[in-house]
């Protein structure tokens, strides 16, 4: 029987915050009295993250692990996640430890009203330079797509929306899941935006806030721009 909702946790060279995130994870979704999995998903990190995870697998129940042989990026950590998933809901949780598992316990009571649930944690406790980032982020987006659904953090959806809406980003950045949330918003679905709390990196660096990763995402969502135009998805 397939479960209720799949938890994918996203791990690259995080042996030192990884088993912190999965026993949290595992905790709030016992309390949550809903089916579950969690998958951890190792993107081919050479720090032990792989052995922490194997262990985890095999110390609690629920958790399973999926590991990439060699770093593929986090865009195909999604498309892994996609395939692996049994859930009727998906949710992608970073590693790091910047997102307790708590917010599910705010996207969960709201299943019934919502094909997608997005958190956005604003600017709160962040960095000049992650406030910076993110504006620019959003200006880009608007800009390219027009107005969208207000997105940073982690989210959760229907694992449906997967079949129904085709998804065509390749890529090692997030491209993807932008083009899921833009099609998702283009076609009409559910979708709520939820205040969700994070918590600032204590070990380990950023991933994603560097040049070579924002350039990347950045080729990525003009290749998208021109074939959703093309396809008559946006302006």
């Amino acid at each position: 029987m397939s479960p209720e909702l799949s938890a994918i946790v996203m791990a690259f060279n995080e042996a030192q915050t990884l088993e912190a995130v999965v026993r949290d994870l595992h905790r709030v979704l016992n309390e949550l009295t809903r089916s579950y999995e969690i998958i951890v998903i190792d993107d081919g990190s050479v720090d032990g993250t792989g052995l922490v995870a194997e262990r985890l697998a095999q110390e609690l129940t629920g958790v399973r692990v999926v590991r990439h042989l060699a770093n593929r990026g986090l865009g195909a950590v999604y498309q892994t996640g996609f395939a692996q998933a049994r859930g009727e809901w998906l949710s992608f949780v970073p590693a790091d430890g910047q997102f307790p598992a708590s917010i599910l316990k705010q996207f969960v009571p709201l299943w019934d009203g919502a094909e997608m649930i997005l958190g956005d944690m604003g600017n709160r406790h962040r960095s000049r330079l992650a406030r910076w980032l993110s504006g620019a982020e959003r200006a880009l987006y608007r800009l390219l797509f027009g107005r969208l659904p207000a997105f940073q953090g982690i989210l959760m959806f229907r694992r449906r929306l997967l079949d129904e809406l085709p998804l065509t980003s390749t890529g090692r950045g997030w491209v993807v899941l932008m083009e899921l949330i833009i099609r998702a918003a283009r076609a009409g679905c559910r979708i709520m935006s939820v205040p969700i709390e994070g918590r600032p990196r204590h070990r380990g660096v950023s991933k994603v806030n560097n040049l070579s990763t924002i350039w990347s995402n950045l080729t990525q969502l003009i290749v998208l721009r021109c074939h959703l135009s093309w396809r008559g998805l946006v302006a």
